[in-house]
């Protein structure tokens, strides 16, 4: 027998556990720590800018073509683009859950490729980047200056050379941006008057700097082969590209025949500024520049945050004076917590369940026994965690938490059999325990099997969720496996050591307990009795019963992820169409201000021109990172992170030059940028903004109406007012001005023009041309920009170009190669995601015709695509139950009493989560897979002991009820350690 050869050396049986602890240990050093596992889809973004393009002009000419080739590259899930005002494109690609980021960047970088002849040539000068996107962000670091002695070029670019590129080479550093700030650059700003007095215009100007600012090779003197004996070899340097303002304003524009010249610094004013000035940062009220940084696939969060705390504080010393830090924002905040609170709901329920354990066997010796095995089998279970590539989250302990009353099951097996053989017979304890495991060791194996049979199945399930039930299954597998070795090796020749034979006197607490015990396992053996022998009525109870779970699967709402207080918020900020930066800025540094007076709210980090919603820079929006104090500090839900966005969200109400809207993130950081649901309302046919701004307005109203919505609001503005410049073309081609010429000089005059390049602080930079802002603050402007004719004469562009009021988007995004408007919903208190979906496609089947369709991104696409993945992971693990007990038993009939029992263990399960008002989230339904290898386990020892019984000739309800008295004991070992994480 397998276990004979441990009880007689019990030395080797403590040699293997105590490998299994060390390699557990070891591992458990090495497993990198996060919240969860990779489950958000890799992200391919592709960058494109067009300067002084409109949104729409960026999206036919950019977007689609770069869509069109992307799209269908291997393992995409879908495509979204947005085009904004600002002359920028940014285009994601999103793939399937466990696709590689590398490979992917490479596809999608070959199919851009192929598109990049049919862009347009501003685009390819300016180039088109593709890099894989991490959405893992790790944390913000906020860059400022406390005394005002620099200004947000100066951070910014201070934070390029000598914090960024220390960030990048920590180990574990995905990617590192910046946030309210960007580099340097030549910045050349016009005057087109003086341009219109000395007969220049912009084009002159750009043909002047191009000539001038280039970088020349002028070979070498004396390089060989040489035609005759030459005794040195000289390198020719010669000036290059430019390198200061005084430099550049050097530069000669034209030459008069007198001598005479004109240089850039007559007709411009040129300075080391920055390359653009989009989006403006504060903290706190302070001007402020932010550092995003995010975290490389399957690296330790808690290491590498603490590695970037450990670099900002090594690089602040060699900070200027004058210059500080702060880190406002670090996800890994609520990670610690998260892990710490499910670490000591271990230690909690470890305690607890031993507690329970001693309560039923009243013998400190034997409650030692099960003490010793599960820890073995816990710790061991790190190993198989770092042997599979998993890490240490919420979900893999969330699985251990659940395996403590799953293995201590297997030490209560061989354990009660062991004292009931000594109690029984008074023999030797290393007699009883050779005895005991002739008896046990079939049902240990097939526990062991038939656990596995209900985990392993569902680690197949593919997606976002089949990952998060894959780190589950396998976690709990690998400890249900284990927890089988140690009760065939340890357990018995514990067994063999620490009992004694011989009874016992029990304390008086434990008589009082045993007779109360007893009588109310009589009861409910007379219950169970009373069902056995009125099998109607029981198949009447066990049909209504089915029947009621059905009802409750249907009623209880399903979700992907409870939402989760993870200790900040957002908020975002919106003005009136067309409002400048300028008064955004004003707006938020009032609001700042208010939130900064709520108790709970420790920062306040605002990002001016950025819109959260679209992802996009636009200058009437902004965003906010509040973060709030430390959950210890704000203990009760009416301090959680909820409350407070919505206390924010009433104090926002008062701002009437602007909506506010606040709101939590979503609860898996990267998956969606607000933690409410995210869609695109599809333009089939090509109508244009227009059409598509009116039926996402229908669909608005009718979803605003339903109470499943708490907010539902969109990013498209198709009706913003604008100027449309109406060029006769006719007229310029009669005074012989070329149209493009006509174009360039708007371009440079109220856009900004890219020139070359630059180089400084063994960096590249650009050089920039755009007019003053005095130039260009007023529609009435334009009559100061010239363009020369073919005769030399100037020409206003007044006489050309007529300015005429319009209306357009100032965001134009697409989906999956169709024009779009982004959709945002947030479900109604009560309201689980996956009604809310279903709400918000029947308001749409409700009040769209078929040339818009309503598509599903981010959380919700992925919930979509989850389905039914639960439903048939529980048909998966109740099948395989069957069919390994059908093979064990060798009979068909027999395992459908231990599939019976599974029904209620469901039922109890949905009831409480009805009644608690929970949702059926992935933990609700880990939970129940749990619950099906549970009752089947259960099942199995009271089949397994009734069948013996029965073939020793007892009655067969009797022998049925011979085994209650165990099995009850067993589960409320189980129950406290499930009571305890609950």
């Amino acid at each position: 027998m397998f276990s004979q050869f441990f009880i007689n050396r019990p030395i080797f049986a403590s040699v293997i556990s105590i490998i299994l602890c060390l390699a557990g240990l070891a591992s458990m050093r090495a497993l990198p720590i996060e919240q969860y596992p990779q489950i958000v889809p890799a992200v391919v973004s592709v960058n494109a800018s067009y300067p002084g393009a409109t949104p729409e002009v960026i999206a036919e000419t950019v977007a689609a073509p770069l869509e069109q080739q992307i799209n269908g590259v291997e393992n995409m899930l879908y495509v979204q683009s947005n085009s904004s005002s600002t002359g920028k494109l940014a285009l994601n690609v999103y793939f399937k859950v466990g696709a590689d980021p590398d490979q992917a960047t490479i596809d999608v970088n070959n199919r851009v490729q192929a598109a990049l002849k049919t862009l347009p040539e501003e685009v390819q000068r300016q180039g088109v980047t593709v890099r894989k996107r991490s959405t893992a962000v790790l944390s913000v670091i906020s860059v400022n200056s406390p005394n005002g002695l620099y200004d947000r070029n100066y951070l910014a670019n201070y934070s390029l050379l000598n914090i960024m590129d220390e960030l990048k080479r920590i180990p574990g550093m995905g990617d590192v941006s910046m946030l309210g700030g960007t580099d340097y650059a030549m910045r050349i700003w016009l005057r087109p008057d003086r341009l219109a007095q000395l007969r220049l215009t912009p084009a002159d100007v750009v043909q002047a700097v191009r000539e001038q600012n280039a970088q020349f090779a002028a070979g070498k003197i004396g390089a060989q082969p040489a035609g005759r004996e030459i005794g040195f070899t000289y390198t020719v340097n010669a000036k290059g590209r430019l390198a200061t303002p005084e430099e550049f304003g050097d530069i000669i524009v034209r030459s008069e025949p007198d001598g005479a010249k004109i240089r850039l610094k007559d007709v411009a004013r040129v300075e080391m500024g920055g390359n653009d000035y989009e989006v403006v940062g504060a903290r706190n009220g302070k001007p402020t520049v932010g550092i995003v940084t995010y975290l490389q696939p399957n690296a330790n969060a808690l290491q590498v945050a603490q590695a970037v705390r450990d670099k900002m504080a090594e690089l602040k010393k060699r900070f200027p004076s004058g210059v500080d830090y702060a880190i406002p924002y670090d996800t890994t905040d609520f990670i610690k917590v998260s892990i710490d609170k499910v670490v000591s709901t271990l230690l909690e329920a470890t305690v607890l369940v031993f507690a329970i354990v001693y309560l039923f066997l009243q013998s400190f010796r034997a409650t030692l026994i099960p003490c010793i095995a599960v820890p073995v089998s816990l710790i061991g279970t790190f190993a198989g965690m770092q042997l599979f590539g998993f890490s240490i989250n919420l979900l893999t302990l969330f699985g251990m938490v659940l395996a403590i009353g799953i293995v201590v099951d297997d030490a209560i097996v061989v354990l009660e059999n062991v004292e009931r053989i000594l109690r029984e017979t008074g023999c030797s304890a290393k007699e009883a325990a050779i005895r005991a495991m002739r008896e046990v060791s079939g049902p240990v194996v097939a526990i062991v099997l038939v656990l596995c049979a209900v985990f392993l199945p569902v680690a197949f399930i593919d997606g976002m969720t089949g990952v998060m039930y894959r780190q589950f299954a396998v976690t709990i597998s690998i400890s249900v496996i284990l927890s089988g070795i140690v009760a065939l090796t340890l357990t018995p020749a514990l067994c063999a050591l620490l009992l004694k034979p011989g009874h016992h006197e029990p304390a008086r607490f434990f008589v009082w307990f045993n007779r109360l015990f007893e009588r109310a396992t009589a009861r409910y053996a007379g219950g169970v009795d009373f069902i056995n022998r009125r099998a109607a009525l029981a198949l009447a109870l066990f049909a209504a019963l089915l029947a009621a779970t059905f009802l409750l699967f249907r009623a209880v709402p399903g979700s992907l992820v409870p939402d989760e207080d993870m200790g900040n918020m957002y908020v975002s900020a919106a003005l009136p169409d067309a409002a400048s930066l300028t008064r955004t800025i004003r707006v938020t540094q009032d609001f700042d201000q208010i939130l900064l007076k709520h108790p709970d709210i420790a920062n306040v980090t605002t990002f001016n021109g950025f819109d959260i919603l679209s992802g996009a820079k636009l200058p009437n929006s902004a965003t906010s990172f509040v973060t709030l104090k430390p959950w210890e500090q704000r203990q009760g839900q009416a301090h959680g992170s909820a409350s407070v966005a919505a206390w924010a969200n009433r104090q926002g109400d008062s701002v009437q030059s602007a909506r506010m809207r606040a709101f939590t993130p979503a609860p898996i950081i990267g998956m969606s940028a607000t933690g409410g649901l995210e869609a695109y309302l599809q333009d089939r046919d090509g109508a244009g903004p227009g059409k598509l701004g009116e039926a996402t307005n229908r669909l608005l109203e009718a979803a605003r109406k339903r109470p499943e919505f708490a907010s539902v609001s969109t990013t498209l503005r198709a009706d913003v007012p604008q100027k449309f410049l109406d060029l006769d073309r006719e007229k310029a081609k009669a005074l012989g001005v070329r149209v493009d010429e006509v174009f360039d000089a708007m371009s440079a005059t109220f856009g900004q023009l890219y020139v070359n390049d630059f180089n400084q602080f063994g960096r590249t930079y650009k050089v920039q041309l755009q007019s003053e802002a005095d130039f260009r603050a007023r529609p009435d402007d334009i009559g100061d920009v010239h363009v020369r004719s073919e005769d030399g004469s100037m020409i206003p562009l007044t006489s050309l170009v007529t300015v005429k009021p319009s209306f357009g988007p100032e965001l134009v995004d697409r989906f999956n190669i169709f024009g779009a408007a982004k959709i945002l919903a947030q479900p109604a208190p009560g309201v689980s995601s996956g009604q809310a979906i279903a709400a918000l496609e029947e308001t749409a089947e409700q009040t769209l015709g078929k040339s818009f369709t309503l598509a599903w991104s981010g959380s919700a696409f992925q919930e979509k695509q989850a389905g039914n993945s639960g439903s048939l992971a529980f048909a998966l693990g109740i099948l395989m139950v069957f069919l390994i007990l059908a093979a064990q038993y060798e009979r068909w009939t027999l395992p459908l009493a231990v599939v019976t029992s599974v029904p209620f263990a469901l039922f109890g399960a949905l009831l409480a989560a009805f009644v608690a008002g929970k949702s059926n989230d992935v933990y609700f339904q880990i939970g129940l897979v749990t619950l099906i290898g549970l009752s089947a386990k259960n099942a199995i020892l009271i089949v397994e002991f009734a069948v013996q019984k029965l073939e020793e000739g007892m009655n067969l309800i009797n022998a049925k009820l011979d085994k209650l008295n165990a099995t009850i004991g067993v589960y409320k070992a189980l129950g406290g350690g499930w009571e305890e994480h609950g």
